[in-house]
């Protein structure tokens, strides 16, 4: 038969586990949701939708004459400035975005780029660029420090960690060494 000492131990390991489990729930959401967004990427930052136009103008216009035809041409972005690039062709800085004008063509090809207020703030947590969040952050990771740990003692007997529980306790262990290793 097991201590008193013991089972007091596995009782509030337990209960701390459960606990802080709970409390965790948010700051797991943000750094799981963030981590498959940023995961992701495809060269994107996903903090930010992006939407491709095009607008065709009249071939060889001058900045002066860009800038006038820009703002009558209707739904676009405000233009800031006007750039040279090459001699065929000219950047415009648009309020949220940027494009290209080909003078030979006229055409116009732009991007405008609208925050994902919720990415971007996870996102902004995930990367640690909040004051103040590196004490969470360290918070979060001593608890999935302590999860690990706590939660080997959770099962017991056949389906513990020095029953089957041990195959899959070896199996999480490789996957990231093995990842390190082939990678």
């Amino acid at each position: 038969m097991k201590s008193s000492k013991t089972n007091k131990l596995t009782r509030w390991v337990r209960v701390i586990h459960r606990d802080l489990g709970f409390l965790m729930v948010g700051v797991c959401l943000v750094y799981g949701i963030s981590g498959i967004l940023l995961n992701h990427m495809h060269g994107q930052d996903p903090a930010y939708r992006t939407r491709a136009s095009a607008l065709q103008l009249e071939p060889g216009l001058t900045r002066q004459e860009l800038t006038t035809r820009w703002q009558d041409s209707g739904d676009t972005p405000a233009l800031r400035r006007v750039l040279p690039v090459d001699e065929g062709h000219e950047r415009l800085m648009l309020d949220g975005g940027a494009g290209i004008y080909d003078l030979s063509t006229g055409l116009v090809s732009y991007e405008t780029h609208t925050r994902r207020q919720f990415v971007y703030w996870i996102n902004k947590l995930h990367y640690n660029k909040v004051k103040g969040w590196s004490l969470a952050g360290d918070i979060f990771a001593i608890s999935l420090i302590f999860f690990a740990l706590s939660g080997l003692l959770m099962a017991k007997g056949k389906n513990g960690a020095t029953g089957r529980g041990k195959w899959f306790l070896l199996a999480g262990l490789l996957v990231p060494v093995l990842y390190v290793l082939l990678g």
